[in-house]
């Protein structure tokens, strides 16, 4: 089989597109659609620094390789962070594969420990929390955002950007709806142009599957071990529903992708208006007429 651009020996092929691609042209693919991704939403500006979040895993580090050729040839800086839980068995390994990955690519490198900052472990934290019924997912994630907000001001990043790809935002979505958690699907709008620190998701608009050929066709090194506490969530199921629905229908998860945009463009607008007591029945109206007995709302304090 030939590639579609170029005639070599194709070694992916996109389903959803019909496109067979070699090696290379799907690589540069991917640097394209990564570049429509951050000039469509804003995502960096001239002259920024891009505090990038890696992990160790497959993600993380294809959009580091990924920023750095652009940081080549466009006016932004980058520096890499990782984030230490101190897992033991499991953490180790991934900040050697950062580390020699950094020095590979000539990136700036800093990692911050759960340890230093919190004065704690992930395993220490779940220790004391075993009876709260939050996952040890939940609990990380909620210790990992503000490390990297923390990192980033240490190292006086504009923005955080993340690995999070496509299949990520659908399965948060679906996390979120299950959960009824709408407002959270507010938050999910890829422009935060608007945020004082900015977090991006340049792989916003690309399939998990997808990331991962991009690593091993340009021989990028990940750690292949998961998260002791990965099948913890609801997550993977979600995940394997999602992919068995794209094999059966090709495509399938780009359409949900921009139906999720379109909710959560609503959802942001709607989180963002204010709310006004209404001055006859004293509920909290979002308009001018109050939504449960049709009155003006009178615009007071």
């Amino acid at each position: 089989m030939k590639c579609d651009r170029c005639q070599n020996t194709a070694a992916y092929s996109r389903k959803y597109s019909g496109e067979s691609l070699c090696s290379e042209c799907f690589s540069n693919s991917i640097l394209r659609k990564t570049a429509r991704t951050i000039s469509k939403y804003n995502m960096i500006q001239n002259g920024e620094l891009v505090c990038v979040a890696v992990s160790g895993g497959k993600d993380s580090l294809a959009l580091l390789h990924v920023l750095s050729k652009m940081a080549k040839n466009h006016n932004f800086r980058i520096h890499a962070v990782t984030i230490d839980e101190g897992i033991p068995g499991y953490r180790d390994e991934a900040l050697d594969i950062v580390r020699d990955f950094c020095v590979r690519l000539g990136v700036e490198h800093t990692i911050y420990p759960y340890k230093d900052l919190f004065g704690l472990t992930l395993d220490e934290s779940l220790k004391q929390n075993e009876d709260d019924r939050l996952s040890s997912c939940s609990i990380c994630g909620t210790f990992r955002r503000r490390a990297m907000d923390h990192a980033a001001m240490q190292i006086g990043a504009d923005i955080i950007a993340t690995g999070h790809n496509l299949d990520d935002t659908l399965q948060t979505f679906v996390i979120n709806t299950l959960s009824g958690d709408t407002n959270k699907i507010g938050w999910m709008d890829p422009d935060t142009s608007n945020n004082t620190l900015r977090k991006i998701k340049p792989f916003c608009e690309i399939y998990e599957s997808e990331i991962v050929f991009y690593a091993f066709t340009n021989n990028l090194p990940f750690q292949t071990e998961p998260c002791p506490h990965t099948n913890e969530g609801i997550r993977t199921e979600i995940r394997e529903f999602l992919n068995k629905l794209e094999n059966s229908h090709s495509g399938i998860k780009n359409n949900m992708y921009r139906s999720v945009l379109k909710i959560s463009q609503t959802m942001k607008d709607a989180n963002h208006k204010e709310k006004i007591k209404c001055a006859n029945c004293g509920a909290e109206c979002t308009g001018k007429v109050c939504s449960v007995c049709k009155m003006i709302v009178d615009l007071r304090d």
